[in-house]
């Protein structure tokens, strides 16, 4: 990835979603040129001179302060998924100038045996491990059951990108499918603003961006997002429908990986059908052990 097209890519998009009004500037009217705010407005609401900002906007990020990403951050209205994302890009940029200062990150494929024992312990509840680029690590007996569709079907490592994207079965597994689109799109993007120089996301990207023209859509759009908490439907070809809420967390004992704990309410149809789910994946595992 081009970082300092990035940095360029990003902060115009976040531009063009602002207008004067929203960041206390008045109108004057007259046609403009471009949507949303002018480099100059940007410059001016961030408290810099417009030669800076317009430097930065081109991708130069060399010797950028934390103070003026604060500024340019708050002008721009950014988020804290954006702005991470943002001091992400502009840090690449910095150590790309330096190679001998690129981190290349090593991608881990497998838990530690203490995790492992861990989530395996959690047999109430569907746990599921990926990485950055959204590979699946490991699961639980029922967070494999829950992602049946996803994971039997696909060679090792299952990827929840290219499911969504090249995978038909996507469409009915996500009854909201359209929003779970945008979501990876914009996590696999804050992901590469973290890691630039990882190669397999980046064949995973252009892979994704030569199949699927909506990928390549949204890809454009330069969204981020981290993933913390949420609400998740999916359709289950035996149990049916399920509301399960999840909580993401970054897994100290094996950095890079993030696990994802769900559950359902208590007494609510997907509590039931969870349950049910658990019974059917112990029968199972019990058949297959005589």
């Amino acid at each position: 990835m081009d970082t300092h097209d990035a940095i360029s890519d990003f902060l115009t998009t976040r531009r063009a979603k602002l207008t004067p009004e929203q960041v206390g500037l008045p109108d004057f009217g007259g046609r403009r040129r471009v949507p949303g705010l002018r480099r100059e407005e940007v410059a001016l609401v961030a408290g810099m001179s417009s030669e800076y900002y317009k430097r930065l906007e081109r991708g130069n990020a060399a010797g950028v302060s934390e103070s003026v990403i604060d500024g340019v951050s708050r002008a721009l209205q950014l988020d804290e998924a954006e702005h991470a994302h943002l001091l992400d890009l502009i840090r690449a940029a910095n150590a790309g100038a330096h190679p001998q200062q690129r981190q290349r990150p090593v991608r881990k494929t497998q838990l530690t045996f203490g995790m492992r024992q861990t989530i395996d312990a959690m047999s109430t509840v569907p746990v599921y491990v990926q990485n950055g680029r959204l590979d699946a690590i490991a699961t639980n007996a029922l967070g494999r059951a829950v992602f049946s569709e996803m994971l039997d079907h696909a060679s090792p490592p299952a990827n929840a990108a290219r499911f969504i994207f090249l995978d038909a079965r996507a469409q009915t597994f996500y009854p909201g499918w359209e929003a779970q689109t945008r979501q990876i799109v914009a996590m696999l993007r804050a992901e590469a603003g973290r890691s630039p120089y990882d190669r397999q996301l980046s064949d995973l990207i252009g892979e994704l961006s030569t199949r699927s023209d909506l990928f390549r859509k949204l890809w454009g759009a330069h969204d981020v997002r981290e993933h913390r908490t949420g609400l998740k439907t999916v359709h289950h070809p035996i149990v049916g429908d399920l509301e399960l809420t999840f909580q993401a967390m970054d897994l100290a004992s094996d950095r890079g990986l993030q696990m994802i704990v769900f559950s359902a309410q208590p007494g609510s149809a997907t509590h039931e059908r969870l349950q049910l789910l658990a019974n059917l994946t112990e029968t199972t595992v019990e058949n297959a052990l005589r």
